[in-house]
């Protein structure tokens, strides 16, 4: 019961034997506690050391255990006392980081322009955007260009989400709609939306993009190759901009688990997608990479377009596409 005080058991065993019992010496506590001499000697020790013991003023060479009340207060002190020094020993380390974080700052890499800071790098990609999350009060907004999640990425995300959440922050993330094609990737949207998450899903995505509480976005510098940098921006004007980006793609995003819809002209929103990317002449690898899905899935939908609209080639299909209408917004 004494061990947050700094009590082990034994010790706070010894100690309230010795009050039941002031009379008895070492052998009588250890035969009474089925202990051996060493560990009673080890408890007065360890008893002495924190005060609950003191030299009895009736027998001479012998100790008394305190009363609780005393011994209370005397163990409270202590831990208090500890406490303190604890918390001197925070507030330095929370100004030593300070003055490191500052230094640092000094020593980012920026693009000389107000409101723009570049990361070169994956680790230093990964810090700025610990630190974001760290920072985050009310809402998060990501476009997440990718197909199926990896299983060890999931994991990762997933007690970084649930922190989130729990503080009450807003999370809303736009995924590719070949998402619903990777059953692990579902379970886990699903299990996102289970604890107050936001998701939809789009057939395109225009870039990476996650904006932190309207004031700050982080965008990958290339979109074929996110690991190689990225800009942070917080001007006010790109935030706005990127800001009615996200809600005018998310209006238009389908919510995760309702049925996928088709057009007036009977696509779905990936071949929308699909075909007017090949009536702009992409080719099934930049296709695949825009649509998140693999190459030879990308070949599927395009053979399948060609054919309903009987084209014999890309060209052709654009040219049909455009007179059927198919290429109207």
């Amino acid at each position: 019961m004494l061990t947050a005080l700094g009590l082990d058991k034994v010790s706070e065993t010894v100690y309230r034997t010795m009050l039941a019992h002031p009379q008895e010496g070492v052998a009588a506590l250890g035969a009474r506690l089925a202990l051996s001499e060493q560990q009673v000697r080890q408890a007065l020790d360890t008893l002495s050391e924190l005060a609950l013991l003191r030299p009895s003023a009736d027998r001479d060479g012998e100790l008394r255990a305190v009363s609780p009340e005393v011994g209370m207060e005397i163990l409270m002190a202590r831990q208090q006392a500890e406490l303190a020094a604890q918390q001197l020993r925070i507030e330095t380390s929370r100004a030593a980081a300070a003055q490191l974080i500052a230094e640092c700052a000094d020593l980012r890499p920026t693009s000389g322009q107000p409101g723009v800071e570049q990361l070169t790098g994956l680790d230093q990609i990964r810090d700025r955007l610990t630190t974001l999350t760290r920072e985050v009060r009310e809402e998060v907004m990501t476009f997440s260009p990718d197909g199926g999640q990896k299983p060890e990425n999931i994991e990762a995300a997933k007690p970084l989400n649930l922190d989130l959440l729990e503080r009450g922050v807003r999370m809303r993330t736009v995924y590719l709609d070949s998402l619903r094609n990777s059953p692990h990737t579902v379970e886990y949207v699903n299990w996102l939306v289970s604890h107050g998450g936001q998701v939809r899903t789009a057939p395109a995505l225009p870039t990476r993009m996650i904006v932190v509480d309207r004031a700050t976005a982080v965008i990958p510098i290339r979109s074929d190759n996110t690991a190689t940098g990225a800009v942070v921006l917080t001007g006010q004007g790109m935030l706005a901009a990127l800001c009615a980006l996200f809600e005018t793609v998310w209006a238009d995003a389908q919510p995760i688990g309702t049925a996928t819809r088709l057009n007036e002209r009977g696509l779905s929103a990936q071949e929308q997608a699909a075909v007017t990317l090949l009536a702009d002449g992409h080719t099934d690898d930049a296709i695949a990479k825009r649509l998140g899905v693999s190459p030879r899935t990308a070949r599927r939908i395009a053979t399948d377009l060609m054919e309903r609209l009987d084209a014999r080639s890309r060209f052709q299909a654009g040219v049909r596409a455009a007179q059927a209408g198919w290429l109207a917004g």
